[in-house]
């Protein structure tokens, strides 16, 4: 019995790493709009995409953040400004690529009579700030969060739908291990939760259309966010109310702030485990409908949030410190 059951694992295996390594035909001739450039993720896909022959449309927040991307790829790379929060800098980011696929799309219906569309879109822009316990926050510190990470994601997806529709692409969303299991307050976490019920929604939406959407999950990687991360921490410990530092301690937060710079510590630096799935979404005949990169996400974070709340909690219980008028 056990040797059956093995034989069928082993099919199933071998059947999948087969269907993965199947690739979308005519690569070259397709666009890829991608968010958050600047730096991380989003940069080194852009990169990466450019360097695998894909038309690139790279989306940075900042002037010097586009110049430093145009300069270390190809003149096939195109870069835009893009502010995720700003609807009116969406539309015309909209507006740019809808030109741009335009002037492209009579040579493609005439060679490989493809539809003319945007292949694929990469939702990766996001913000880490402000990653506190809960009641050293204000609202403004979880909009800001989740204004980013959430209303920009949804209102770009929104947006590009159409163009990624009439090419039957791919929609890929940059989610996260804590989005499965919340470990620390603020909005960071509650974006991800989000993220994730907004793709699963889509992903059932769109599968008529023949358009994917897959999640990455990507466990603790040196980037950007783990930085703005540890200061908005000691800020939100600055700016929390004295009742407040008096129940939690100066101890609790001293001993908060080891936990989160010992997690940056460990961080991988190899960001090629992130973006080598964002590729296979994108290049793939047979996309996975999640990516988690990553052996902390592989090994704990994935297999920890399916188990019970109550062993959550003992978990949690553990790691964190105990605030000094805790009962």
């Amino acid at each position: 019995m056990w040797l059956y059951l093995a034989a069928l694992l082993g099919l199933f295996f071998l059947r999948r790493w087969y269907r993965e390594r199947q690739t979308v035909e005519n690569l070259t001739e397709k666009y890829v709009f991608i968010t958050g450039c600047d730096s991380g993720f989003g940069n080194l896909l852009a990169r990466q995409l450019d360097a695998r022959g894909l038309r690139v449309l790279a989306a940075c927040l900042t002037q010097q953040g586009a110049e430093r991307l145009g300069k270390a790829s190809s003149e096939r790379l195109r870069t835009t400004i893009l502010d995720v929060t700003c609807t009116e800098s969406i539309e015309a980011a909209t507006e740019w690529i809808t030109k741009k696929l335009g002037h492209y799309g009579q040579w493609l219906i005439c060679v490989f009579s493809t539809p003319i569309g945007l292949w694929g879109l990469v939702n990766n822009a996001g913000t880490g700030v402000s990653v506190a316990p809960n009641e050293w926050l204000t609202k403004e510190d979880f909009s800001k969060v989740i204004n980013v990470n959430l209303l920009g994601l949804i209102d770009v997806t929104l947006h590009m739908l159409p163009l990624v529709k009439k090419a039957r692409g791919r929609v890929v969303n940059v989610s996260s291990v804590v989005g499965r299991m919340a470990f620390s307050g603020g909005g960071y976490c509650l974006s991800k939760y989000s993220v994730e019920a907004f793709s699963d929604s889509l992903r059932r939406e769109l599968r008529p259309f023949g358009v994917h959407v897959s999640i990455i999950e990507p466990g603790a990687f040196k980037t950007a966010i783990f930085n703005s991360t540890i200061e908005g921490l000691k800020k939100a410990w600055s700016q929390a109310p004295s009742d407040i530092k008096e129940s939690y301690g100066q101890d609790y937060f001293e001993k908060y702030l080891h936990i989160n710079l010992s997690v940056s510590g460990i961080t991988s630096s190899n960001l090629y485990m992130v973006t080598d799935c964002m590729e296979h979404a994108l290049k793939s005949c047979y996309p996975r409908t999640r990516y988690s990169p990553g052996w902390d996400s592989k090994l704990f974070y994935i297999p920890a949030s399916y188990f019970p709340s109550s062993l959550q909690g003992l978990i949690a219980t553990y790691i964190l410190p105990k605030p000094a008028q805790a009962v």
